[in-house]
C-alpha cells in the first residue's frame, strides 16, 4: 500500500511540475563542493557577526537541497568537460568531451531543447565563453581544448545571449593554424558584441542577439576574482542582470539561462581558501538577481544551483577541533593578485628588497604580524623563500592549473591557510558529492540524492522541453 501511495505521489508531483517552469535559471559553481558552500557560510558568520555558526547564502536557504554524484563515463573523477556535458545533456561521456558521446557523436543539450521549444536561451560564465562548462551547452566537439572550433559552434546553436570574459583562441585552430577571426562570423550570424556592462546597456535595445564580453584590453580568459575586483570590472551579477534583461525583452515566451561561477574552480586549483569563499559569495550575488526575478514570478520560475565537480578536496579543520576562518579576511588579494604585487615590488626596487620591506608588505597584504600572529616556523618558511628569490635570485614560480605564483605569494597563501586551519588534499578535482539546491516550479523533483545526469532531465521535464 505504501509503495502505491509513493508511486501516486510521484506521479502527482510530476504532473503538477510538468510544463510549469516558463523561466529556468541553471547555476553551476565550477568546482563547488559541499565544503566550499559550508566553509563560505562559516567564514561569513565569523567575519560578519563574529560568531561560530553559519551566515546563510541565499541559495543555501532554498527549500529543496540534496547532493549529486559526478563521476564521468571513463573515470570516477570527472573533468569540467564531462561534468558540464552531464549537466547539459543528461548523459555521461569521457573526460575532455564537449557534449559528444563516447563515439564522438553529438548529444542534444537542454539549452538546445529549450530553444527548440520556443524559449530564449542564454549561456553565461565568469570565465571564457569557450571554456568547458559553457561550451557544453552550445557546442559539440571531441576535445575541450578545441577553442576555435567551439567558438564556431556558437552561432550554429543560435542562442540569444552569451556572456563571459572573451574567447581564448579567436584566430587559431586546434592544430595551431592561423584562421579567420571568429568575430566577423558572429557579426554575419546577427550577433552584436558588447564590450563591458556600459556597452551592453548602450547596444541592447537594438540588438537581436548579443555576446557580452569584457572591455577592450581586459583579459580574455576570465573576469577578475571578486577579491581583486576594481571599479568598472564586469561582474557575474551584472552578466546575470544583463541576461535577464535581454531574454525578457520583446515577445516573452520564457527563457533558459545557464550561469557559471567558473572561478571557484580556479581558486580551488590554487588552494586559495580566502579567494574561494569570496568567489562563492560572488556567485551568490548573481543568484540573488535570479531570486528577485523569482519573487516576481514564483509560479513560473525554477532556479537550480549545482556544480560540475568538487576541486581541491578542501578540508574544514586540520587536526585541532577548531577553525579560525576569520583570519582569511586579512588577505586583500588572491594568491595571483598577491604574486602580481610582489612582482611589481621587485621591479620597482630593482630586485633589491629587504626582509623588513617584505615583512611590511606582507603585513599590509596578509595581516601577518600586525593582525595575525605567526609562528617562528611560519616566519622561517617565509624568510627562506625571500632569501631564495630576492637574495639568491632563484625564483621558481609555484604552478597550479590556471596560474603561476611568485614563491613568496604561494608560501604566504599556505601560511594563512594554516592559520585559518583549512586544508587541501590536491590541486585537482575530487570525486566528492556536489550540492544541489532548488526553488520554484517543479523544485520538488530535486528532493533526493541523484546522479548529475538527472538534473538536466528533470529541468527539461519541469519546463516541458522536448
Amino acid at each position: 500500500m505504501k509503495r502505491l501511495l509513493y508511486a501516486l505521489l510521484f506521479v502527482m508531483v510530476s504532473v503538477v511540475a510538468n510544463g510549469q517552469a516558463k523561466y529556468v535559471f541553471y547555476f553551476i559553481g565550477d568546482g563547488m563542493g559541499v565544503n566550499q558552500v559550508n566553509g563560505t557560510e562559516m567564514y561569513n558568520a565569523e567575519v560578519q557577526n563574529g560568531r561560530i555558526g553559519i551566515e546563510p547564502l541565499t541559495f543555501a536557504q532554498f527549500p529543496v537541497a540534496t547532493v549529486a554524484a559526478t563521476f564521468s563515463a571513463t573515470n570516477s573523477v570527472t573533468d569540467s568537460a564531462a561534468g558540464g556535458t552531464a549537466l547539459a545533456t543528461g548523459s555521461k561521456t569521457y573526460n575532455g568531451a564537449i557534449s559528444v558521446d563516447q563515439s564522438k557523436n553529438p548529444i542534444v543539450t537542454i539549452a538546445e531543447k529549450a530553444k527548440r521549444s520556443g524559449k530564449k536561451v542564454g549561456v553565461t560564465t565568469s570565465v571564457s565563453v569557450d571554456h568547458a562548462t559553457p561550451a557544453s551547452f552550445y557546442a559539440h566537439q571531441p576535445d575541450r581544448n578545441m577553442y576555435y572550433e567551439i567558438a564556431l559552434d556558437l552561432p550554429k546553436a543560435n542562442f540569444d545571449f552569451y556572456a563571459g570574459s572573451g574567447f581564448l583562441k579567436p584566430t587559431t585552430t586546434f592544430d595551431k593554424k592561423e584562421a579567420p577571426s571568429i568575430y566577423p562570423v558572429f557579426d554575419k550570424a546577427g550577433y552584436t558584441v558588447a564590450r563591458g556592462y556600459n556597452d551592453y546597456k548602450a547596444k541592447s535595445s537594438t540588438a537581436e542577439k548579443m555576446i557580452l564580453i569584457q572591455e577592450e584590453g581586459a583579459a580574455s580568459d576570465c573576469l577578475p576574482y571578486a577579491i581583486d575586483r576594481k571599479e568598472g570590472d564586469l561582474t557575474l551579477a551584472q552578466i546575470t542582470e544583463s541576461a535577464v534583461d535581454f531574454l525578457t525583452k520583446g515577445k516573452n515566451k520564457g527563457f533558459f539561462l545557464m550561469v557559471e561561477g567558473g572561478k571557484i574552480d580556479w581558486a580551488c586549483h590554487g588552494n586559495d581558501a580566502a579567494t574561494v569563499f569570496n568567489e562563492v559569495n560572488d556567485m551568490d550575488q548573481a543568484v540573488k538577481v535570479a531570486y528577485e526575478f523569482y519573487k516576481k514570478h514564483p509560479k513560473e520560475t525554477l532556479i537550480v544551483i549545482t556544480a560540475d565537480h568538487e576541486t581541491g578536496g578542501i578540508v574544514l579543520g586540520t587536526g585541532k577541533y577548531e577553525l579560525n576562518l576569520k583570519a582569511l579576511q586579512y588577505q586583500k588579494h588572491s594568491a595571483d593578485g598577491l604574486s602580481n604585487r610582489i612582482s611589481e615590488l621587485r621591479k620597482s626596487k630593482g630586485n633589491k628588497v629587504t626582509w623588513e620591506e617584505m615583512k611590511t608588505f606582507l603585513s599590509e597584504e596578509m595581516g601577518f604580524w600586525s593582525k595575525l600572529p605567526i609562528s617562528w616556523e611560519q616566519e622561517r618558511r617565509l624568510h627562506d623563500e625571500f632569501d631564495k628569490s630576492f637574495v639568491k635570485n632563484k625564483v621558481v614560480f609555484a604552478e597550479s592549473m590556471y596560474s603561476k605564483s611568485e614563491p613568496i605569494a604561494a608560501c604566504a597563501k599556505e601560511v594563512i591557510n594554516e592559520i585559518a586551519m583549512v586544508g587541501w588534499t590536491s590541486g585537482g578535482h575530487s570525486g566528492g558529492y556536489v550540492p544541489v539546491f532548488a526553488i520554484g516550479a517543479g523544485s520538488q523533483l530535486f528532493g533526493e540524492k541523484i546522479d548529475n545526469t538527472e538534473i538536466a532531465k528533470r529541468i527539461a521535464k519541469v519546463a516541458g522541453y522536448k
